[in-house]
């Protein structure tokens, strides 16, 4: 039988680590900002940025909600971003994806001060990412909050393989960066790779982002493997559950996350962890 890993637990503790931060900064003089842009009204992005903020101010970030009707032109809602790019009260800008049609997303992301990419979506961020350069620069939370889950196990990483599926650039490709730069050897594969249990066996760390339900199924977990499952899917039923079917991974898997309760609770608790990073990396920089 497999550990469990709690998210929930490791979550609870990260953010008791952020708090304790923000108390320390505020000492200082200083009060982290966060920046949240929702464009339109789409339900689970509506949910996603409510829970973001609550968060926040439960933990003594400054926390603004910008909320945009979907008519806004690119023009303005690229204004928007350029007024919390100057606006010295402000450590973190989130805009929350997807945006409406007719915006161009990308462009959007590209406007947010690299400095202030709390999402770590933007393309320098990303290249330092993946050139693993030395340095403060915000990374891609879902992946960096897999790294911290990974790294509450105390095992060794160095050497062994690692395998992803997925390839978004919101986790699977900075995921696959963060593995390699952690001297893991790391293969990336996706719902399009032909013989894709071969391959998963082969993985000591499987980290799975797809999307698709139960896309991975016991006997495509290598035995002892540390499997780490993004999904984020509804069954049949309408239960919430995983890309990796949990009840067969279980004992075949040295460690594994659940779903829910494993990916989830770390994406918001590193982005408030990362909010910090930014405020403490701001004030080290003397820009404030």
């Amino acid at each position: 039988m497999a550990i469990i890993i709690d998210g929930k637990q490791i979550a609870k503790d990260l953010n008791a680590q952020t708090q304790q931060r923000v108390t320390a900064l505020k000492e200082q003089g200083a009060v982290p900002g966060l920046a949240v842009i929702i464009v339109g009204d789409d339900p689970a992005s509506a949910i996603y940025v409510r829970n973001k903020h609550r968060k926040a101010v439960k933990l003594g970030i400054k926390s603004v909600v910008r909320e945009l009707p979907a008519t806004i032109s690119q023009a303005e809602l690229l204004a928007i971003v350029n007024e919390y790019n100057h606006d010295d009260s402000i450590h973190g800008i989130l805009v929350q994806s997807p945006l409406p049609m007719g915006l161009d997303e990308q462009a959007v992301v590209a406007a947010i001060d690299p400095k202030k990419d709390v999402d770590g979506f933007h393309p320098l961020n990303v290249g330092r990412l993946f050139a693993n350069l030395p340095g403060h620069y915000p990374v891609s939370c879902t992946p960096r909050g897999i790294m911290t889950m990974l790294a509450s196990l105390n095992e060794h990483l160095r050497g062994k393989r690692a395998v992803v599926v997925g390839r978004s650039m919101i986790v699977g490709r900075p995921m696959a960066a963060m593995l390699l730069n952690a001297d893991m050897t790391v293969t990336v594969a996706h719902v399009h790779t032909k013989h894709l249990e071969e391959i998963t066996r082969t993985a000591d760390v499987l980290v799975v982002a797809t999307g698709v339900t139960h896309l991975i199924k016991g006997n495509d977990i290598k035995r002892g493997a540390i499997v780490i499952d993004v999904g984020m899917d509804r069954d049949e039923n309408g239960k919430l559950t995983g890309d990796v079917d949990f009840d067969a991974a279980v004992d075949r898997a040295g460690a594994i996350t659940p779903v829910p309760g494993g990916v989830g609770p770390m994406t918001i608790a590193t982005l408030m962890q990362q909010t910090v990073d930014l405020c403490e990396w701001s004030e080290q920089l003397g820009s404030n």
